[in-house]
């Protein structure tokens, strides 16, 4: 301690690392049912990527409406129940994979996407929700009554 009370700055820093802070912390994988969650959401969102893709063509303006808003519905969804922004990232990597594999041409002719506004407003519009979703998605707060958010 010094003259003034206070510790010197590399003391206080040993003891906040010490005391089994953040950086102390081992870097570890999630959990294999966190680890089969994540996974199960990257398999859900292919699957409202293609039922999207499907939709969106069907009944233009409300499909469109309804295939981004299964979209967010389930990305913001993963990302509450999982608590992590990871959970909306799942399913929005999913839904993109899906929606990617269904864009591309395929020899004999045949392709899923018209050249149109709404196939454009469903991929950019997709990816923006995926964005949003994974950026307003509530993380975790520290559990500690000592911790001071905002000092």
């Amino acid at each position: 301690m010094s003259a003034n009370g206070k510790a010197p700055a590399g003391e206080a820093r040993g003891k906040a690392v010490a005391g089994g802070g953040l950086l102390a912390q081992p870097l570890v994988g999630p959990s294999p049912g966190r680890a089969a969650g994540y996974l199960g959401l990257f398999v859900l969102g292919a699957v409202v990527g293609a039922a999207g893709a499907l939709l969106q063509g069907a009944w233009f303006p409300g499909g469109l409406l309804l295939a981004l808003g299964g979209a967010a519905g389930l990305f913001l969804g993963g990302a509450r129940v999982v608590g992590t922004r990871a959970g909306a990232v799942a399913p929005a990597a999913g839904w993109m994979v899906a929606v990617i594999l269904l864009t591309a041409s395929r020899p004999e002719g045949d392709f899923l996407f018209a050249a149109g506004v709404g196939s454009y407003l469903f991929l950019l519009g997709g990816m923006a929700v995926a964005v949003m979703s994974a950026t307003l998605a509530l993380t975790r707060q520290p559990d500690s009554p000592a911790v001071r958010l905002g000092k």
